[in-house]
């Protein structure tokens, strides 16, 4: 069972930092892809990044080297580090997982089985 706990979201500036964090509370011993994707109003669900079990990760195109993801195997947790935010950031963002490994990268920018809850991300001055 995997059960995703986000934190981190809120308001900030144009040009602000922010730092997502997302931790498995279930009781799978160990997880394949994490990630993080997010949704605006009126808009699709995209991927923002993702990152496997062994640590390579990927993003979106929009990202433009802006943010950082990261994650700690043991731990079960993936942390989202975006700087330079945009107004058009602005979304609901999802952590996202799953428990296989692909041998091809192509899959990694899937999204996988489970789900957060959400947190709300708002760029504005």
């Amino acid at each position: 069972q995997v059960q995703l706990q986000e934190s981190g979201g809120g308001l900030v500036q144009p040009g602000g930092s922010l730092r997502l964090s997302c931790v498995d509370a279930g009781t799978i011993l160990s997880l394949g892809v994490m990630g993080w994707w997010r949704e605006a109003p009126g808009k699709q669900r995209e991927l923002v990044a993702s990152i496997t079990s062994g640590g390579t990760p990927n993003y979106g195109d929009f990202v433009e080297g802006r943010f950082t993801v990261s994650r700690d195997k043991a731990k079960k947790m993936v942390w989202l580090h975006m700087t330079n935010l945009r107004p058009e950031d602005t979304a609901v963002y999802y952590c996202n997982a799953g428990v296989t490994r692909y041998a091809a990268n192509r899959l990694n920018r899937k999204p996988q089985p489970y789900w957060g809850q959400g947190t709300q991300v708002t760029v504005a001055s």
